[in-house]
């Protein structure tokens, strides 16, 4: 594949994704946005599935790599905090659509697309996963008290971070999405 392509294709294309969904991405879209040819797109992407998963991939190492930082972070309230804060960022920047690229496609796949809504499936479990895993261990090393259920308290998180991603998406401010991640996080387990 030409690598000015697979640029177009990962980052031009990521923003279509991301501002109509995956099914609202329509073909004339994509091709414009890429300044290319539908002979050329499929020709160096196959088709709009493969394209979106390229887009996806960029855009968990781009505007949602908050994420993998997040889980470095030296406590579990720290992870957390990253995260919330992050996803208030990444879903209200200025320059970028509101909302965020996983959330705006999945709520719009249907059965025809069942391929890409078990891609977003697995996407947001793997967060999940990776959230799971941080929350054990930050009780393994007594971050967080003994009886604190990792999966629960990670399910808790990603559910609230799609939340605030649904509500940048309808124009909710970036300030008042921070006051409410900083209003869930007060309620942190303590020790």
């Amino acid at each position: 594949m030409h690598e000015s392509c697979a640029d177009l294709g990962g980052g031009r294309a990521m923003l279509v994704f991301w501002r109509h969904g995956y099914e609202g991405a329509s073909t004339a879209n994509l091709t414009n946005a890429m300044g290319i040819s539908t002979t050329s797109m499929y020709a160096a992407f196959g088709n709009k599935e493969k394209l979106f998963r390229k887009a996806l991939e960029r855009y968990t190492e781009g505007p949602s790599a908050y994420m993998a930082r997040a889980l470095e972070e030296p406590t579990a309230l720290g992870t957390a905090t990253a995260i919330l804060a992050g996803t208030v960022r990444t879903t209200t920047r200025p320059a970028n659509p509101h909302g965020c690229l996983g959330v705006q496609s999945a709520l719009t796949v249907s059965d025809s697309a069942e391929e890409v809504r078990d891609l977003l499936v697995a996407w947001r479990n793997d967060g999940h996963s990776c959230l799971r895993e941080r929350f054990q261990r930050a009780v393994d090393e007594g971050d967080l008290p003994a009886d604190t259920d990792p999966g629960l308290l990670a399910r808790y998180l990603t559910t609230f971070g799609y939340g605030i991603a649904v509500q940048a998406a309808s124009g909710v401010g970036r300030d008042e999405l921070q006051k409410t991640a900083d209003a869930a996080l007060r309620n942190w387990p303590p020790l």
